[in-house]
């Protein structure tokens, strides 16, 4: 490290799934470092589930594996709960581990800056209170799952659908609706499984993955085919595509679903199907 103050610093950045950004964490940590004059960067961007254990985490190991190298002055981590979820004991590691190889060590969101050149007592201070914050993310963080875990079951007892509708389905207003041009094009899909063509024959001609084809004829096929569904919430969603309200009751055959097929298509004008 110079004079006036780190030369070179590394970004640890992590999110827990693919649809999350890391960006905002790298822009962040991008921006603090060039307030401290910093020009030499590295980024380690990761995604790791919260579960995953350290073997998993090769941007992490890689990250270790550099510090370990003496490649760097400064590691700046954007949230000190990012290595909390990692394992109880990681923040408490990552912080000796850094600073046994003259690596200082900064959390921007609780403004946490531990440097070699502080004294041992006040290392291990900071050491302490880097992870009893690390602790409190953890805990807030379960606390903040759980909350969300009792708004899904919240919404499901009022007949709300939650996560990724089925094929041939949409959500709107919270609630599962038929996307009827999809379902009929599903549903003739299947039925032609049935009447003996194979699988991958009927993944080309519709373009519905094989493998999406097999788990709905295995999981799904009397939703599609008989309109019958265990969950209330489709059930009421497949109103709309039973043209008779016995339909269940009477157990259509294949050649009945066929000719409903036929008439849903001419009323609503689809084409191709």
């Amino acid at each position: 490290m110079s004079e006036n103050g780190p030369a070179t610093a590394a970004i640890y950045a992590r999110v827990s799934t693919s649809d999350q950004d890391v960006s905002r964490q790298l822009d962040e940590a991008h921006e603090h470092l060039e307030r401290l004059g910093v020009e030499d960067i590295e980024e380690y961007p990761e995604i790791v589930s919260g579960a995953a254990d350290t073997d998993t985490c090769e941007v992490y190991n890689q990250l270790l594996d550099d510090v370990e190298s003496e490649e760097f002055d400064l590691v700046v981590v954007h949230e000190i709960s990012r290595l909390s979820r990692l394992g109880p004991t990681e923040i408490h590691e990552f912080i000796q581990h850094c600073l046994e190889h003259d690596t200082g060590v900064e959390a921007l969101d609780v403004g946490l800056k531990i440097h070699v050149d502080d004294g041992e007592l006040q290392q291990t201070i900071y050491s302490m209170v880097a992870r009893l914050m690390g602790d409190l993310a953890q805990i807030e963080h379960q606390q903040k799952l759980q909350r969300i875990r009792s708004g899904v079951r919240a919404a499901q007892s009022a007949g709300k659908w939650t996560g990724r509708p089925p094929a041939g389905f949409v959500v709107e207003e919270g609630y599962l609706r038929v996307d009827l041009a999809e379902f009929l094009h599903t549903r003739e899909a299947l039925a032609r499984v049935d009447r003996g063509e194979s699988f991958a024959t009927v993944a080309d001609d519709t373009g519905i993955a094989e493998s999406t084809l097999r788990s709905l004829h295995e999981d799904r096929r009397n939703l599609y085919l008989g309109g019958e569904a265990k969950d209330d919430r489709i059930d009421e969603a497949l109103t709309d595509v039973r043209p008779l309200e016995d339909a269940r009751a009477e157990n259509p055959n294949l050649k009945e679903l066929r000719e409903r097929v036929e008439r849903l298509e001419e009323a609503t004008d689809v084409e191709g199907l």
